[in-house]
Parts: structure tokens; sequence; C-alpha cells
């Protein structure tokens, strides 16, 4: 099956309420290494994942994978919120939940569940009820079950963003297992060492454009726009809308 990767983005805008929020975004997202998208809030960098996820759709310009499921078939690419839904049943019956309504097989759902569980750290409370599981737990949980629907791509939205430093370094860990083993991630953050550890790009947002693209070490040290050098200072004004 070919891959879904590249992902094209042309001229993509998106406007809501009189205002573009997306402005003009071209790139070419490849498959390997870890995307992490970073900007002050009011940037765009939400909206643009989910844009790319299939959630909203642009204004103009395109979205384009570089190949498409056919009508039926599971979808290949997943995407993880900074406050992830719980349905009302164990941390394992989320999972296998989810991948029936992905139309998997019943004889392969639980197997598949409890191999991603394992895979978060989060076997031994299989058992228990998701919505009385920890923030950084039910994050893990969330991760699990995206993990399970075997994604190519698999979108991250600060998913982070709301838990401490324990909970923070094991929901990474759980997001490096996840590009370990070949999906392609692509995550947003406003926190800087976490862009620094989990990411391989830096694409910088300002303003809805698309500042400036580069390895993440080189962007971190020598950033190339007087915009990024300005926000990695902590100098870049914060804009009114997330």
């Amino acid at each position: 099956m070919p891959s879904l990767l590249p992902l094209v983005l042309e001229d993509l805008r998106f406007a809501a309420g009189g205002r573009e929020i997306i402005d003009g975004i071209s790139t070419v997202v490849d498959a390997g290494p870890r995307t992490v998208i970073i900007g002050p809030n009011g940037a765009g960098k939400s909206v643009l994942m989910r844009l790319c996820h299939g959630l909203l759709a642009p204004t103009a310009g395109s979205v384009r994978w570089n190949s498409a499921p056919p009508p039926g078939a599971p979808r290949r690419q997943a995407m993880v919120f900074q406050r992830p839904v719980m349905f009302r049943r164990s941390a394992l019956a989320n999972i296998v939940f989810a991948l029936s309504l992905a139309g998997v097989a019943r004889g392969e759902r639980e197997a598949r569940a409890r191999e991603s569980l394992e895979r978060v750290g989060l076997s031994p409370l299989e058992s228990r009820p998701a919505r009385v599981l920890s923030g950084g737990e039910q994050q893990r949980l969330a991760l699990a079950r995206a993990w399970a629907l075997r994604p190519e791509v698999l979108f991250l939205d600060e998913p982070t963003a709301s838990l401490d430093p324990g909970a923070t370094r094991e929901v990474e860990a759980a997001i490096q297992a996840i590009h370990a083993g070949g999906t392609k991630i692509i995550l947003t953050t406003h926190n800087f060492g976490q862009a620094r550890r989990l990411g391989d790009e830096i694409l910088f947002l300002d303003r809805g454009r698309l500042v400036e693209r580069a390895p993440a070490d080189r962007f971190f040290a020598r950033p190339a726009t007087s915009q990024a050098a300005a926000f990695i200072e902590g100098e870049l004004p914060w804009h009114h809308t997330a």
C-alpha cells in the first residue's frame, strides 16, 4: 500500500470570524523525522493540525496526502488532543471500543488493545475505569488508543500542556516508543525543552504564516529569522487568540 506521506500543503488558508488564522502556508511534510510545530499563542498551530487531520476544511489552498485510503478502509492517521475524551468504560475497553469503531476484526481487538497498553506502561490499570485515571494516565491511554489503530501518522496537539513533570516524562516516553515503532509524529508544544527532546525538525509559525523551518538543533542555536530569534528569547508579543 502506498505511503500516506509526503503531506503537501499548498497555499493553505483558513479564515474564521473575519480573521485569517492560516495565511498561505506551503510546505511538504515527509516521513521519518519528528516534526514539531511551535509559535506564540494565536500563531495558528492547533488550527493547522486540524486542517491537516481533516477536522477543518481550508478556506483556500489544499491539504494533499500522497495516497488516500479507499472508501471504507481504516484511517491511517490519528490525532490526540490536549484533553482527550475517555469513554465510560475500562482502560482496556476504551481501546477495544475504538478498534471496533475502526472496523478491526473482533478476534484481533483485545490482543491489540493489550499490546498498546503494555507499550505505554498501563497494563496494570487495564481494568480501571478510564475516567478515574490521572491526567497523565488518561493521556497515555489516549496515545495507546490511537496507537492501537496502527496509524502511519499521529498528530499530537499540546499532549502534556496540563501535566506535571513526572507525567510529562511518561507521556514523552510513550511518544518516543510510538515514533520508534515507525509512526510519523507531528506535534505542537509551547515547551521548548519538549520541542528539543521530541523534535527532529521545527516549523515555526507566527500570525498564521510559516516563518521558519529548520532542524531542531539549528533552529534553537541559530534561528534564521528575527521573529524566531525574538520568540526564543521570549520577546515576541503573544497574540490574543489561541
